[in-house]
């Protein structure tokens, strides 16, 4: 199982198109966010890097993430993919970053269900962040069904995000 390749194509090719760069930071999706949008030819135009913080204090230590958003809200967070997103961005010198921190399950982590994924985007005067609507067929198949969807929906955000910005800015 593989996120659909046509979502990471039409990414790159967005990307590339208005000359901006990515970096991603991930947790529960570890590294297949990056791996899924360097499959696509001609990724290495636009794809900066990633970090993985698959644990809760390389969150803090490698992305930037404040600690006292992680002591309040927790690993999996609005505000902690957002601050992950800004990291990824700026430790890897990219316009734009996407992060993804979530429960795959089947456990629960800091009392969120699996199938709880936040995604953050930031850059080019965009901060913006929410839950992910991860299908509950998704997390009844398990942990690579949730990655997937993860992968996919946060693909399909930053894709939203760019054209928002273009129809805002007139083109």
């Amino acid at each position: 199982m593989w996120p659909d390749p046509s979502l990471a194509e039409e990414l790159v090719a967005e990307l590339r198109q208005r000359g901006r760069t990515l970096a991603t930071c991930e947790s529960l999706t570890g590294g297949l966010l990056g791996a899924t949008i360097t499959a696509v030819p001609g990724a290495s135009a636009v794809y900066r890097g990633g970090l993985i913080t698959y644990a809760t204090d390389l969150k803090h230590s490698l992305a930037g993430v404040e600690q006292a958003v992680l002591d309040s809200d927790g690993a999996v967070a609005q505000r902690t993919a957002v601050q992950m997103a800004r990291g990824a961005a700026r430790r890897c010198g990219a316009d734009y970053g996407v992060a993804l921190t979530g429960v795959a399950g089947p456990e629960q982590q800091e009392g969120k269900p699996a199938g709880t994924v936040h995604c953050g985007i930031c850059g080019a005067g965009v901060i913006d962040g929410g839950l992910l609507d991860i299908p509950a067929e998704a997390v009844r198949s398990g942990r690579s069904a949730v990655r997937i969807h993860a992968v996919e929906l946060a693909i399909s955000a930053l894709l939203g995000t760019l054209r928002d910005r273009d129809n805002r800015s007139g083109g």
